[in-house]
């Protein structure tokens, strides 16, 4: 192995031939995550803003990372089902998501405006409800899978964040909600200190 070749904690072929979903995968922690994926065998799917994707994804190839980008418009909108049902029929059953995708921007509680807080709810917190539901729906219900919610450092509050916290908690409880209710798949959530943005409305 070169002196810079990328080592993984994880044993090789942990997910070998596994499709796994990462959403909000063309930058930051989301792209890290791809990139582990792949490295541990799995064929990594990345939903994300097709700007970003445009613009790592062949530099990637460059560094003969084995990520597959698979650049999508976000299918969390418009209930989601379309967008799964596209990426079953194209890629076979969904083994793994990676609920990443989310933005907000900074504003005293006192300075954001309703439209401004339901887009970040919408983006943080039904965005990820509308992923889980639809891959479980029309792939996991039946072939089992595992399901990890990224959010944020909210338990003691989020200053300049407020609606990005109200969110977040949310989607934690989402994830602590969904394995006692039927036959749901793993479902876990981790904390991420990192924060994209949307323009503030």
């Amino acid at each position: 192995m070169s002196p810079g070749a990328y080592r993984s904690v994880f044993r090789p072929g942990l997910f070998a031939d596994q499709l796994v979903w990462v959403t909000g995968g063309g930058s930051g922690i989301g792209r890290c995550v791809a990139h582990e994926l792949a490295a541990l065998g799995a064929r990594v799917l990345i939903s994300a803003a097709r700007r970003q994707a445009r613009s790592r994804g062949g530099r990637d190839r460059a560094r003969r990372r084995p990520l597959r980008e698979r650049s999508l418009r976000h299918p969390r909108r418009r209930g989601g089902e379309a967008g799964v049902a596209t990426v079953l029929a194209r890629h076979g059953a969904i083994a793994g998501l990676v609920n990443n995708a989310g933005g907000q921007f900074p504003a005293p509680l006192a300075a954001i405006s309703k439209k401004g807080f339901d887009a970040v709810v919408a983006n943080n917190l039904a965005g990820g409800f509308l992923m889980m539901r639809e891959v479980f729906n029309q792939s996991m219900a039946e072939r089992g899978g595992a399901i990890v919610n990224m959010t944020a450092d909210f338990r003691n509050g989020m200053p300049g964040m407020g609606h990005s916290g109200a969110a977040r908690a949310g989607m934690s409880n989402l994830t602590m909600t969904r394995p006692t209710n039927g036959r749901a798949p793993a479902c876990a959530s981790t904390q991420s200190h990192r924060v994209g943005s949307l323009p503030a409305a």
